[in-house]
């Protein structure tokens, strides 16, 4: 079993794919597409709770399928009964709430970095880094925030999450590395105020981030 994160409706939530629910309850796929397509719901809960998507077969051809929500996994599983099934279906909902309390966890980290980046884009266009780097030091700095923290810059990122260039790469990240990229833009933020240049920054990040890890 497994229960992920997707965006549905440009909202990022927690989901389980209709392959996964085929698999854990030992039927077809085709027939968990036909339950969920016959579900007499509302088209909104619908729309809300089952994102239409594909996948490729072991034929390399593209096959429906759908990532559903709690609230419609809760739906979808409500006529799937026996000992067994009643099992599963508990594993799914504790599954859904640790992956919630995550992407919780998750979004208040994000919050918060709002301000942590406009801290530093600020101290950026106060000091003469922008100028000097043509108007390109805030993606400077975070590519080299990125390769201290991760091994990678930001287009080595995307493509390890095979993202494309329009979606966010913060979304990829867990609560956990978006406080370390907060914590790492508050000390550069800080150097960059008080004057120290990029190569000066880019040195003493990496020693912290060793020093860091080492402990």
């Amino acid at each position: 079993m497994l229960v992920e994160t997707t965006k549905i409706n440009k909202q990022e939530m927690t989901v389980v794919s209709s392959l996964d629910i085929a698999e854990t309850f030992e039927k077809n796929h085709k027939e968990v597409l036909r339950d969920i397509r016959t579900l007499e719901c509302s088209e909104e809960f619908g729309q809300r709770n089952f994102a239409p998507s594909s996948y490729m077969n072991s034929q390399n051809k593209k096959q429906p399928m759908y990532y559903v929500t709690r609230d419609g996994f809760t739906l979808l599983a409500m006529g799937y009964t026996g000992e067994k099934a009643m099992k599963f279906k508990e594993a799914y909902i504790k599954q859904f709430n640790a992956m919630e309390k995550m992407l919780q966890g998750k979004l208040i980290e994000r919050e918060k970095g709002i301000a942590v980046r406009q801290s530093l884009t600020k101290a950026l266009q106060q000091s003469t880094e922008n100028e000097r780097m043509h108007g390109h030091a805030y993606s400077t700095y975070t590519n080299c925030i990125y390769k201290v923290l991760f091994g990678m810059n930001a287009n080595q990122l995307r493509e390890h999450y095979n993202i494309g260039k329009k979606d966010n790469l913060r979304d990829c990240f867990s609560a956990e590395d978006l406080q370390a990229v907060q914590s790492m833009e508050c000390m550069v933020s800080g150097l960059v105020a008080c004057g120290w240049g990029y190569d000066k920054v880019k040195t003493f990040i990496a020693e912290t981030n060793v020093k860091k890890l080492a402990v």
